[in-house]
């Protein structure tokens, strides 16, 4: 979503580089265009205003010192306004320790508030939690079938009732989870195209008999300003805890993202980036205002790369790798861990200083699927042992995957080329002479 917004503050701060200070002059120019840039992006004309002000209040008077360019500094600045525009801090979920946590999930139709249920749920179990979903979208035909269809593909239990009244199920979820055992109810309510004095209505009367821990409230970042307008009236009337974001994986402009948290008052706590059951990240302001300005984040990714891998596969696969011995098997078992950790182009985005080459990049995740295919066409003993991959062989292989022969061939080739570049990674020295230079500030 920001990788458009991103190039064009990378160009627009391209133009106070290379300046032997910071002039009222050269700031007020820079500005300007990162003012115009904000507004293209549909972010909240106030919020544009007020960002600007603070940044040139801030950059102003500044002494660029030897070790730092003007630019630099002013990207730093840059920086921290967009932390404290986004909220400042990472916002945690509040969690009962003890009793029941009730979580109530608001917003309008179609902003992915079923979607979001069911991965707030994975996630919460995955940390220890017995969850409940419930089922209090009565309205639209397919909300309790898609709600059960997550339940069980995550394999948490779902309440919902054969009347279609939205208070009568919450107040029966309610006693269901007590007597069941259940520590954290998720409330999926009913949205709406517009906001309505029903919805309203039978929201603020969900929200008075489920006394909930927490009110999210779910916005699709595409809608632009009319998803902050939306967090304003939802805000009045049913005084929300916490923000999702979803739909983040999308080509809009960021303006939503980057005006909710300021115009709302409520802090943002999850985005979403896709409609995986595990592509649900806790939102950290810092993290956003680097990808923002292209500065990649290493952090997020390194965390989805500890929660994908397993440490006693890991240390395996090293082994295989100093010996030579990485095969098609074990390439197969990355590529699910892989496909585990979310899109190749949100991966890829998460690496400093490839958010602006990756613009016009054709990235397809189906790329992967047809590698998959053409491994699982092999034997066992073709997996094992590539060097047996003969003519024959590989005509097998290109009709059972689908694929063409040339196909197969590029493969067998990446393959090797791949290992013998992670064989010379596996060596001990030069991965710590690597890491030792990784700074992800």
């Amino acid at each position: 979503m920001f990788e458009d917004l991103s190039i064009k503050l990378e160009s627009a701060l391209k133009k106070i580089r290379g300046q032997g200070k910071l002039t009222e002059k050269n700031i007020s120019d820079s500005l300007r265009e990162i003012r115009r840039i904000l507004l293209d992006a549909d972010v909240n004309y106030k919020v544009a205003k007020e960002f600007i002000d603070n940044v040139t209040i801030k950059a102003l008077g500044k002494e660029v010192i030897a070790s730092i360019t003007p630019g630099q500094l002013i990207t730093r600045i840059i920086f921290d306004e967009l932390v404290s525009l986004l909220g400042g801090s990472f916002t945690e979920l509040k969690l009962s320790g003890s009793g029941l946590t009730t979580i109530l999930v608001v917003g309008l139709q179609g902003s992915g508030k079923t979607t979001f249920s069911g991965k707030l749920a994975k996630k919460l179990k995955t940390g220890g939690r017995k969850v409940l979903l419930v089922a209090a979208d009565v309205y639209r035909p397919a909300a309790i079938e898609q709600l059960n269809v997550l339940g069980s593909q995550i394999d948490v239990h779902v309440f919902s009732l054969e009347e279609k009244d939205a208070i009568k199920t919450v107040t029966g979820a309610l006693s269901f989870a007590k007597n069941n055992g259940y520590n954290t109810i998720i409330i999926d309510t009913a949205g709406r195209l517009h906001i309505d004095e029903l919805m309203m209505n039978e929201v603020s009367r969900i929200k008075e008999i489920s006394l909930p821990t927490e009110t999210l409230f779910v916005v699709d970042s595409m809608t632009g300003q009319d998803a902050v307008n939306s967090a304003k009236a939802f805000n009045e009337v049913v005084n929300f805890n916490g923000i999702v974001l979803t739909k983040l994986d999308g080509d809009a402009r960021g303006g939503a993202a980057l005006s909710i948290r300021s115009v709302v008052g409520k802090p943002i706590k999850f985005i979403s980036n896709g409609e995986k059951l595990d592509s649900l990240e806790p939102f950290y302001p810092d993290r956003l205002a680097s990808r923002i300005l292209g500065k990649g984040d290493v952090v997020s990714l390194v965390e989805k790369a500890q929660a994908s891998f397993d440490e006693a596969e890991a240390a395996r696969l090293e082994e295989k790798l100093r010996k030579n011995k990485f095969d098609f098997e074990d390439f197969l078992k990355q590529i699910k861990v892989i496909k585990k950790m979310g899109s190749l182009s949100s991966l890829l985005g998460m690496i400093p200083g490839l958010g602006s080459q990756l613009k016009n990049a054709n990235i397809d995740d189906r790329a992967l699927i047809k590698v998959e295919a053409i491994i699982n066409s092999m034997t066992i003993q073709e997996r094992t042992s590539p060097k047996i991959l003969n003519g024959g062989r590989r005509k097998r292989i290109a009709r059972g995957s689908g694929t063409s022969v040339q196909d197969v061939n590029r493969l067998i080739k990446q393959f090797e080329e791949m290992k013998r570049m992670m064989s010379k990674l596996s060596n001990k020295s030069f991965g710590n002479s690597v890491l030792n230079k990784i700074n992800i500030n």
